[in-house]
């Protein structure tokens, strides 16, 4: 076991120099922020995908196009809007006189970085036209199926203030999502750089670091890092706390509507052994699994509406779990 821990860590650090290339030149554009940096590299590694919580100007958009361009990747921006259509998204077949015969028109979904803004702009059944795609990385036009180019990573994004004109997500949409992260305004210091860069025509244009087969190769590594049965019961112990509290000495019962899916399972290991992979480790400890807690469960977690009243948070309750379930 010591000789396979000793390869895991070799391979994971091989890894990570790859990837500091990539934080280090998305930090060169992007001023702070380093947390959301961070969690953005570790979903796409671990082959998920990321809702973006934040007010407008906050530099939501560029941090998802530098990501593309340090990765040479194609990029596509889709604004969600009241009158999107699924078919504006996926795509669809028309039909070409001429010839007789149908063509397959592609949506802009067909890239490889792709950015949701403001999904929660477009009704329920324009957000769904995603689901196929986050999931099993295909698309269906008219019985027709087409395969995704890798990597695929939708960054998706939401206004946290305003509410009218908007719909809630489903939760099947909101389950797609491995980290749901809450990106807040820069520190007064960062605010003057930022002003520097975009009053005085300071440019920081990213330069490709590294390539889609590398980030395909790290992503096929990442399952091999190693995580401890007792690693594994920790995990599977926190999801289940939000299911049944009462069973860990926890008196919210009547504070959660609808506990953690199995798929937050899932995305606990896979985020802790991205973040033990940036650490240089090929083995997760306890410690990676709450760093990605908050991020993992927090759109995950249904509040009731005594929650509300009490104002009692998803992360409130994510925090007494944190601190009642046992650490390994």
């Amino acid at each position: 076991m010591d000789i396979q821990i000793a390869a895991l860590n070799a391979r994971a650090k091989e890894c990570n120099t790859l990837l500091q290339p990539l934080e280090n030149e998305i930090r060169r554009v992007i001023v702070g922020q380093r947390p959301i940096i961070d969690r953005l590299i570790m979903a796409l590694i671990a082959n998920g995908h990321v809702l973006l919580e934040g007010v407008p100007g906050i530099a939501k958009t560029l941090m998802i196009r530098t990501l593309s361009q340090c990765i040479d990747g194609k990029f596509t921006r889709i604004q969600f809007t009241p009158d999107l259509l699924p078919a504006d998204i996926t795509g669809t077949k028309i039909y070409n006189q001429r010839e007789g015969s149908f063509s397959t028109v592609r949506g802009p979904v067909f890239s490889q970085f792709v950015l949701a803004d403001e999904i929660n702009r477009a009704p329920p059944k324009v957000q769904s036209a995603l689901l196929e795609a986050m999931q099993e990385h295909q698309v269906t036009i008219q019985g027709e199926t087409h395969i995704l180019e890798r990597p695929f990573f939708v960054l998706a994004t939401e206004n946290p203030i305003e509410s009218e004109g908007t719909y809630p997500l489903p939760e099947a949409q909101v389950d797609r999502f491995m980290f749901k992260v809450i990106m807040d305004y820069p520190s007064k210091d960062e605010e003057i750089i930022i002003l520097d860069r975009f009053t005085e025509g300071v440019s920081c244009i990213p330069s490709v670091v590294i390539t889609s087969a590398q980030i395909l190769a790290i992503q096929q590594f990442l399952p091999s890092i190693y995580a401890d049965p007792t690693v594994k019961n920790y995990v599977v112990s926190l999801v289940d706390a939000t299911r049944n509290p009462s069973s860990y000495g926890l008196s919210f019962q009547d504070y959660i509507l609808c506990g953690a899916s199995p798929r937050a399972t899932i995305y606990l290991i896979l985020g802790a052994k991205a973040h033990a992979l940036l650490q240089g480790r090929g083995y997760v400890i306890p410690e990676d699994v709450r760093a990605i807690a908050y991020d993992v469960l927090r759109h995950r977690i249904m509040v009731s509406y005594e929650a509300e009243a009490d104002a009692v948070s998803s992360e409130d309750i994510i925090s007494k779990i944190l601190k009642t379930v046992p650490v390994p």
